[in-house]
């Protein structure tokens, strides 16, 4: 009677769990159709059908070979992954949700504006606004720089974790005579942008006689982009922080309208950009002294 029980009892679990373990890999990948997707254990359980256990071992494979990463809000695609497709996807959604910004952002300013992600130790330019001046800038779309060299990826390197930035940029190479060439030099430039709630500057570390001002758009596990505005190194860019700031709660507005990012109450984003103004953009500018 036993034997009987066990008999009948295995074809219902087979048709339940595919045998394959190609098939329970495609089945939990299937379930990230966005490189911003979050799930939990619990959802890929629940939406696979598959045991908890087998779900959980096969999530730790994927973590420890770099398809996934296992954040606080659950798992999303890996390096891996996005190296497959799912990094052109988000960039592309990225680039659409910005350009309607971008572009006023540059008829306004009559400055060039960029957007870009960080990609290893380097920023990767998605987009460039800024009709005929835009060609006095020697940067492209598809183009890379070091990250550490401009105000794009100092943006975002300053709401990485310090040992990241210790592990990544502990010899930094220069660019011009003017790049940060010391780790501890950028350490203490990166707690600048932090103490002027993100904004960004540089002027001629990455290309001689530009400057540039950037902020970077942050969700729940750090920092997703960054625009810049650049113009001449003797231009008073802070002039014009402002309205990088507006415009990059304008992206961060379109982003949360596509993204299926879980929303956190109070982003740090959000509330360092209510607060913005002429005056206290000024007074953030003071602070950590010479940054010319």
């Amino acid at each position: 009677m036993t034997s009987t029980l066990r008999t009948s009892a295995e074809p219902a679990v087979e048709q339940r769990v595919p045998p394959s373990m190609v098939e329970r890999l495609t089945l939990i990948l299937d379930l990230f159709e966005r490189p911003h997707t979050h799930q939990t254990l619990e959802d890929v359980t629940r939406r696979t059908r598959l045991p908890r256990s087998t779900a959980h071992r096969i999530l730790d494979q994927l973590v420890r070979l770099r398809w996934l990463d296992h954040t606080a809000a659950g798992y999303r695609l890996g390096k891996r992954a996005l190296g497959l497709g799912g990094r052109e996807i988000g960039q592309n959604a990225l680039r659409s949700a910005a350009a309607p910004v971008l572009h006023d952002l540059a008829i306004r300013t009559e400055l060039v504006v960029h957007l870009a992600v960080l990609v290893d130790t380097e920023v990767y330019y998605l987009d460039k606004v800024g009709g005929r001046s835009a060609v006095e800038v020697p940067s492209r779309v598809g183009g890379r720089a070091p990250a550490h060299c401009t105000a794009l990826g100092k943006a975002m390197l300053a709401w990485l974790p310090p040992e990241r930035v210790e592990a990544e940029y502990g010899n930094p190479v220069r660019r011009t005579a003017r790049s940060i060439a010391d780790p501890g030099v950028l350490h203490q430039e990166l707690d600048r942008i932090r103490r002027r709630r993100g904004l960004a500057f540089e002027r001629g570390e990455c290309f001689p006689k530009i400057g540039c001002v950037g902020i970077a758009l942050r969700g729940p596990d750090g920092p997703v982009a960054a625009i810049s505005l650049v113009g001449d190194a003797r231009s008073p860019l802070e002039r014009v922080a402002p309205l990088l700031i507006q415009a990059a709660r304008g992206v961060s507005t379109e982003l949360a309208a596509i993204a299926d990012v879980p929303k956190q109450p109070r982003s740090n984003l959000a509330v360092a950009q209510r607060s913005w103004s002429n005056e206290p953009v000024a007074q953030l500018l003071a602070v950590g002294g010479d940054w010319l």
